[in-house]
């Protein structure tokens, strides 16, 4: 006979999925850092997602003084050209258009 649970198993009951309440630690100050450096360029591409925006705190860890200095970082190196402001344009739903541009010139 198999074995009988006395409490049901939620999803959400599980450590580490959505929601378990433990929030990462800023990597900045992990390392001790004072000041977010606008020309390391490699540390701010993880704060920027793939389409060029900021990524907010919750998904980052960082906390609200050093999301504030990233944030002005990435800014900062976006008006120098170490940053670009949107991401290369792929292979995608974009390509589409171009083609349905050519479609149209052909008519």
């Amino acid at each position: 006979m198999a074995k009988q649970r006395t409490k049901p198993v939620r999803r959400r009951d599980k450590k580490g999925g959505p929601g378990s309440g433990r929030r990462k630690s800023c990597p900045y100050c992990k390392d001790k850092v004072d000041h977010v450096d606008y020309k390391d360029v490699g540390a701010l591409r993880k704060f920027v997602s793939e389409r060029g925006k900021i990524r907010s705190r919750r998904i980052t860890g960082a906390c609200r003084r050093h999301q504030s200095q990233v944030a002005r970082a990435v800014k900062r190196a976006r008006e120098l050209a170490l940053l670009h402001y949107v991401s290369e344009p792929t292979a995608g739903p974009g390509e589409r258009r171009d083609r349905d541009r050519d479609r149209d010139r052909e008519r």
